[in-house]
């Protein structure tokens, strides 16, 4: 211990050094947006290979878990797939095919995930070659998951919802009431939904879903459930707590949305509001 402490004390100017060059370096990608970026693109691969063995020994715990997951949601699929057949082609022409086909799923997996952190990612292993861009969500058999960071060949990364910095535009399915949805950093099985004034009459057990005001998320697309809901003396918001949809800690699928209607949406917003200065 004391040649420890002696060997310390000598390079103690080095040591001093090597950590103050770690923080400046942590503090340029953690606070510049580019920096940050190429930090992502850069470091998938590796990340990815890194993580894939413990990712995969997981998965191997909960494959029975996985496949109860996969089966429910090919009979939903499948009942789907009946009740469109049902109603025939009559039905279908008579709306808009584009809107219809608005939206393309990749199916990824899961190589990487985060949940301890106040700002959260996830790495899995599809990229550009696959058509994945930034900017696309990404949800699973169970609810939204988040939105693709930044993109390199093979490999993406995603916002997690559980991220202090991302927010999500939703409504409370009964009532319709708009709001959005923002974690906390506390517990990653709950979040909060905020801005429901306090006129709105939220209950326990309502289920929150995704708006679709914007091209990224589809509308309908579960968040989570109402499990607490207070209304402070003279304050314009209600408290909810949410209980997210999807247990990010057994996370090991994810569906990018490809939406056909992005480009032109933002486009025309682009012509209208004009780029933010």
């Amino acid at each position: 211990m004391e040649r420890l402490l002696n060997f310390i004390f000598e390079y103690r100017a080095f040591f001093t050094f090597l950590l103050l060059e770690l923080s400046c370096a942590w503090l340029v990608v953690e606070n510049n947006q580019y920096q940050s970026t190429k930090y992502f693109n850069s470091s998938n691969q590796i990340a990815a290979n890194i993580i894939g063995f413990s990712q995969g020994v997981r998965e191997y715990f909960s494959l029975r878990t996985i496949n109860e997951e996969l089966a429910a949601e090919n009979a939903n699929l499948r009942t789907q797939l009946e009740r469109k057949n049902q109603l025939g082609e009559h039905v279908i022409q008579n709306h808009d095919t584009a809107r219809i086909n608005q939206y393309e799923y990749v199916s990824a997996k899961v190589v990487g995930n985060s949940t301890s952190l106040y700002k959260n990612f996830i790495t899995i292993d599809k990229g550009a070659v696959d058509g994945v861009v930034s900017g696309m969500a990404a949800i699973s058999n169970m609810g939204a998951v988040g939105k693709v960071k930044s993109v390199s060949d093979h490999y993406s990364v995603l916002i997690s919802l559980l991220n202090v910095d991302e927010q999500v535009s939703s409504v409370i399915k009964k009532t319709k009431q708009l709001g959005s949805v923002r974690w906390d950093g506390v517990n990653m099985r709950y979040s909060n939904l905020l801005f429901i004034p306090r006129h709105a009459t939220p209950v326990i057990g309502d289920s929150v879903i995704t708006s679709g005001y914007n091209a990224v998320f589809p509308d309908g697309i579960l968040v989570g459930i109402i499990s607490e809901a207070t209304l402070k003396e003279e304050a314009p918001f209600w408290d909810i707590r949410l209980e997210l949809s999807q247990d990010f800690g057994r996370l090991s699928f994810v569906e990018i949305i490809k939406s056909r209607l992005k480009n032109e949406q933002d486009s025309l917003k682009q012509v209208t509001i004009g780029d933010p200065k």
